[in-house]
């Protein structure tokens, strides 16, 4: 396959479900292809996919001799802007559990969804009840943060389907990084352009995905290319070797076809570092 590992200015990545099995069997398959590794994690009643105490040290091994890091996707069954005090408390502990359990594989960082409630859409509240979306958001991370030793920088809220102005003074109250998803961005209808701009410098993970048919999480072949363009300019104007660049698709066969999208952006074959994008 195409070279992607250590070809790029960032740390770039994918998930941890790449081939259809689970996540050890994923990262030995990933651990020369990629820099970064997506856990996606998460705990129910009904299912875990919660790594054991083995499996944690098989990861701490396999990332010393790789040279492979760790980023966390806290469970997505968190409600961290619900209105219940309770729930908030709850999805705090689901957060609290995974830190805990991965915070050996030192992470490149923890990335956390705002989420009011379930299947509950925030584009539809009132001034009023973004409000206390909002205030239930400040809550929770602060009850997040005193009860771990973790950076606030490490937690990495990201971008989704409501104008992320409305969450921005949680990010800049507890000194939050961000995860910018250009694939909601493009999906959703918010101008990539404008939050690069104000968000790059914070943004210590970038989710890279396609949109095909509606449906995003698609390959990168499927970007409009002078978004990722757009996005490859301010990465390499802007280059930070901690920050993550995770191509969030779910599929062996996106993955190949993303990897060789980036073909045309590796800084390593042109000497002049513009990759691909001299004269576009």
């Amino acid at each position: 396959m195409t070279e992607c590992k250590q070809r790029f200015p960032f740390r770039l990545g994918t998930t941890s479900y790449i081939i259809p099995d689970d996540i050890l069997p994923n990262i030995h398959y990933l651990k020369d292809k990629v820099d970064d590794v997506e856990l996606v994690l998460f705990e129910s009643d009904e299912i875990s996919n919660l790594p054991s105490a083995q499996d944690i040290r098989e990861l701490q091994a396999i990332g010393r001799e790789y040279d492979l890091t760790y980023s966390i996707h806290l469970p997505l069954d968190v409600y961290l802007g619900h209105p219940d005090e309770r729930v908030r408390e709850r999805s705090v502990g689901k957060c609290l559990l995974v830190i805990e359990l991965t915070s050996v594989l030192s992470p490149s960082a923890y990335v956390m969804h705002g989420e009011a409630g379930e299947g509950v859409d925030v584009n539809g509240f009132s001034d009023r009840e973004r409000h206390m979306f909002r205030e239930s958001m400040l809550s929770s991370i602060d009850l997040l943060l005193a009860r771990t030793s973790a950076a606030p920088e490490e937690f990495a809220l990201e971008t989704l389907n409501y104008p992320f102005a409305i969450v921005d003074p949680v990010v800049r109250q507890f000194g939050l990084s961000v995860t910018l998803d250009i694939g909601h961005l493009e999906l959703y209808g918010f101008p990539v352009g404008e939050h690069l701009q104000r968000y790059l410098p914070l943004a210590r993970v970038m989710h890279m995905h396609g949109i095909r048919d509606g449906r995003d999480h698609t390959g990168l072949q499927h970007m409009r290319p002078e978004t990722l363009d757009m996005v490859m300019r301010a990465l390499q104007d802007h280059p930070d070797p901690r920050r993550v660049f995770t191509m969030e698709i779910f599929s062996e066969k996106s993955f190949l076809a993303s990897c060789e999208r980036m073909q045309d952006y590796r800084t390593d074959s042109d000497p002049s570092g513009s990759g691909g994008l001299e004269g576009s």
